[in-house]
């Protein structure tokens, strides 16, 4: 995690950040044992009250479902452990062996979670636990970014996702490097950036062997698997960085052709694809970043 604030001397609260993201991680992280996301998904068939926090987050899942028409879900919490990401991914093996691939029931939707918005409850149906990812990534740093940027012009990198205020105190747009996933050590490009949110999504990083088979993180809910794709990693700019987060899964499901005449099709949007070949695609609204 990474936040900056453009400002001369330094906000005394880039020092609280650490201790906001510590809070959000205790409501939303799957991986803590006594997270509030974790007791959530122990409880089926009755209404649990849940924090505001956690409230704001499904919320955010629920734009990024309508977003990219089911393609990004939280409700494929199963179909990821069995995948082999069943822990955080610096404690992962590199390689897994199971007996045999279990038959997972075809995901539901997240209309398929009962809520009430006055009394502020979630009621999921049996077969149903939510794990928000990448989406509780992006809801953080754009949160984060809201607090700070009353100090001044604010950036906050979250795993990734990344929140921009605005144009830096001279006016300045941001300099956002894009990795190359060929040479982790180099930049591939370099995007100029003001009021937005950029997010990458891939398998260059956060992936691993089972039964002999490369597997990765971002599930397609069409097969309940590892996307099938040519795509290795796909950047994406949007209006913010919730936005930027959904769209470059959804894009990354998709693959290059579909994916492509997707973001196209949303003027909002601006990406770059990676492919497995290493060819470089980007869409037109790119070239206004470049």
């Amino acid at each position: 995690m990474l936040a900056l604030v453009d400002r001369d001397p330094t906000p005394a609260s880039l020092a609280k950040v650490p201790e906001w993201f510590e809070e959000w991680e205790q409501v939303l992280s799957r991986f803590r044992y006594d997270s509030e996301l974790t007791r959530l998904n122990q409880i089926h068939e009755r209404p649990v009250r849940v924090s505001k926090i956690l409230w704001d987050v499904l919320q955010a899942a629920r734009n990024a479902e309508r977003l990219t028409d089911g393609l990004v879900t939280p409700t494929l919490l199963d179909a990821i452990i069995e995948a082999g990401y069943d822990r955080p991914f610096d404690d992962l093996p590199h390689q897994t062996q199971y007996m045999a691939d279990p038959v997972l029931a075809a995901p539901q939707p997240l209309t398929a979670v009962t809520v009430n918005n006055s009394a502020r409850t979630i009621t999921l149906p049996s077969g149903v636990s939510l794990d928000f990812g990448g989406i509780a990534k992006g809801w953080a740093a754009h949160q984060a970014v809201k607090r700070l940027q009353v100090e001044g012009p604010a950036l906050v990198n979250a795993g990734g996702d990344i929140a921009i205020s605005g144009p830096r105190a001279d006016g300045s747009p941001w300099p956002i490097g894009i990795t190359n996933p060929f040479q982790r050590k180099e930049e591939l490009e370099a995007l100029f950036l003001n009021a937005c949110g950029v997010a990458t999504s891939g398998k260059d990083r956060r992936r691993w062997t089972r039964n002999g088979i490369l597997q990765h993180h971002i599930i397609d809910p069409a097969t309940n698997q590892p996307a099938d794709t040519d795509l290795l990693t796909v950047t994406v700019v949007a209006p913010d960085v919730m936005e930027a987060e959904a769209a470059a899964k959804a894009a990354f499901i998709l693959g290059s052709r579909v994916g492509l005449e997707w973001i196209e099709a949303r003027p909002r949007l601006a990406a770059v694809f990676i492919l497995d070949n290493g060819q470089v695609l980007h869409s037109h609204k790119m070239e206004e970043f470049l």
